[in-house]
């Protein structure tokens, strides 16, 4: 049978494209503060909400956005009107969620946390209808909030005091930007886990800044990327038996690693191509013009020479003049055969 003739794959699916979408939309705004841990931090936090969920035998998912949105905004507090540094309160934050999930689980009945390791590391197929639910209401708040506010939230993550000056609440939008980064952790956390949610936020933005030119761009492809590999790991991991949180990490891990291979050689490539044009100028002895003995080959406003096989464009510079080679050209072939 297809994973889609199967009910719970199909709310996996659909968990996980959400998930795929969300998670980078909002990652790439922590990449940008520098704050890619975040994510981690917040989902021990909600650790400490699924235990009181556990504990009081209420819908885990509620109890762990409550948390989540609380400890984000006492963070943001703590580093704006506080003498702590950021990664000191974030590192409170990160055991202190720990402490708090762990003492809270120790006293609840025996067996009744036997679904903890669902949250720790994913269990997509353990999504319910009523979670789906919730999870897309969760989305929907997300993806419109960026929406409206993401010129906002780029200008106060790329410099807040440039923002201060120009009259934009930074607190408020820091503040903002914390809750819709807690609201995507419990979003997450059946899909990847809370252990795992910070990769999908931050893994996706950093293979769209290896290939964006613009934040815009940036957006778009980090989100693509989200939900290529959410989607595409869900559906291996219910053919291999895998867990799903890790299957789509280790993906998305994989593409990071493949993109930063391709962009490297792509690099390489132009320095050398750039290095070898430096030689050929450094090494030109020979001024070309109209009796310099070398095929004039009309190229859109100017004029290169056919020099051995290779076509030279003088331009001059501060350093006088010196010559681009433009590519080959055959000798004695028309000149308008073959561009610069």
């Amino acid at each position: 049978m297809g994973l889609l003739d199967y009910d719970f794959m199909q709310r996996a699916l659909l968990a996980s494209l959400m998930v795929g979408l969300v998670a980078p939309a909002v990652g790439v705004f922590l990449v940008q503060r520098r704050l890619s841990l975040l994510g981690d931090g917040l989902g021990h936090v909600a650790l400490t909400g699924v235990a009181i969920g556990v504990l009081t035998a209420t819908s885990p998912v509620w109890t762990a956005l409550v948390a989540a949105v609380l400890g984000a905004v006492l963070i943001e507090l703590v580093r704006a009107r506080g003498r702590t540094s950021g990664d000191v309160a974030l590192a409170v934050l990160f055991y202190g969620g720990i402490a708090g999930g762990v003492v809270l689980l120790s006293l609840a009945p025996r067996g009744q946390a036997t679904n903890l390791d669902a949250y720790l590391f994913g269990a997509i197929t353990t999504t319910s209808p009523q979670d789906v639910s919730v999870f897309a209401i969760i989305a929907v708040v997300v993806l419109v909030s960026v929406g409206l506010l993401g010129q906002r939230l780029y200008a106060v993550s790329d410099d807040e005091e440039y923002a201060r000056a120009v009259g934009l609440p930074v607190l408020g939008l820091n503040i903002v930007l914390a809750a819709l980064v807690a609201s995507t952790v419990v979003l997450s956390m059946r899909v990847v886990g809370l252990l795992l949610i910070s990769a999908l936020m931050i893994v996706p933005s950093a293979v769209a800044q290896l290939l964006a030119r613009s934040f815009r761009e940036t957006v778009l492809i980090a989100c693509a990327v989200g939900v290529l590999v959410s989607v595409s790991g869900t559906a291996t991991s219910f053919y291999t038996g895998t867990p799903s949180g890790g299957t789509i990490v280790l993906l998305a891990i994989a593409l990071f690693l493949l993109v930063t291979t391709a962009v490297t050689l792509r690099d390489a490539t132009a320095r050398r191509r750039h290095r070898r044009r430096v030689d050929v100028h450094d090494a030109h002895p020979h001024e070309h013009g109209d009796d310099c003995g070398h095929p004039p080959v009309p190229h859109g406003d100017h004029v290169d020479y056919d020099h051995d096989g290779h076509l030279h464009a003088p331009h001059q510079t501060g350093r006088g003049v010196h010559y681009d080679e433009h590519g080959e050209h055959p000798v004695g072939a028309p000149p308008s055969g073959r561009p610069g």
